[in-house]
């Protein structure tokens, strides 16, 4: 990214969701039903991978996947319905302190909106649950769109829907792939790590207190 566009002002503040607002981790749902260590790697490594519920994220039919899974690893059917049926105990809380920046950034008027790898329906469910999206005017879903970061249709998708060029963007997200896709695409980033680097950032940026 240009030096004009790391000095361009921030007109919006475009948050990834999991891992940034929510904490996620398939390993809780399924340490609950699988008792030994050693099989609970070789199923999360072999069944439930993350190349394989990254599919969902993308839009693949979650009916489809899990019926097609089952023929593939046989034995495994009360697992495989505990993922299509019990995502929301992938979700053990919020990441520490980033619902308070989203609320600060809200409360002075700064635009907010969120780019989300998060199969259509799990984001739907846990959207019901969740007020602090009422604060956000737009949020692109990968499952919803069949599109996915760090791809760049949904990166150019997203600036379309919230009518803001990308370089007067900050894109906040976790995954180093996904903030290397926004910054070639000229969209001004935040490697997220922790609330307190993010919360410092912005400060420097003038959008909320140190």
């Amino acid at each position: 990214m240009s030096a004009a566009c790391e000095n361009t002002p921030v007109q919006a503040v475009v948050f990834d969701v999991g891992k940034v607002l929510v904490e996620w981790d398939m390993r809780l749902l399924f340490a609950k039903l699988i008792d030994d260590p050693d099989q609970l790697d070789t199923f999360l490594s072999t069944v439930v991978t993350q190349d394989w519920h990254f599919e969902h994220d993308a839009g693949r039919d979650l009916a489809e996947m899990v019926a097609a899974r089952k023929v593939e690893f046989p034995g495994h059917d009360h697992l495989l319905d505990a993922y299509a049926t019990r995502f929301a105990e992938t979700l053990p809380g919020n990441v520490p302190g980033t619902h308070a920046i989203v609320q600060e950034l809200a409360a002075r008027g700064v635009p907010l909106f969120a780019i989300t790898n998060f199969a259509s329906t799990f984001w739907h469910q846990y959207r019901a649950s969740e007020p602090l999206f009422d604060l956000f005017a737009d949020i692109v879903v990968s499952g919803d769109e069949k599109l996915v970061k760090p791809d760049r249709a949904i990166f150019d998708l997203a600036a379309e829907r919230f009518g803001h060029d990308p370089h007067t963007m900050l894109f906040v997200d976790d995954n180093a792939a996904n903030v290397a896709a926004a910054r070639a695409l000229g969209w001004q980033v935040h490697h997220f790590h922790d609330a307190a680097a993010l919360r410092a950032d912005l400060a420097a940026r003038g959008l909320i207190t140190a």
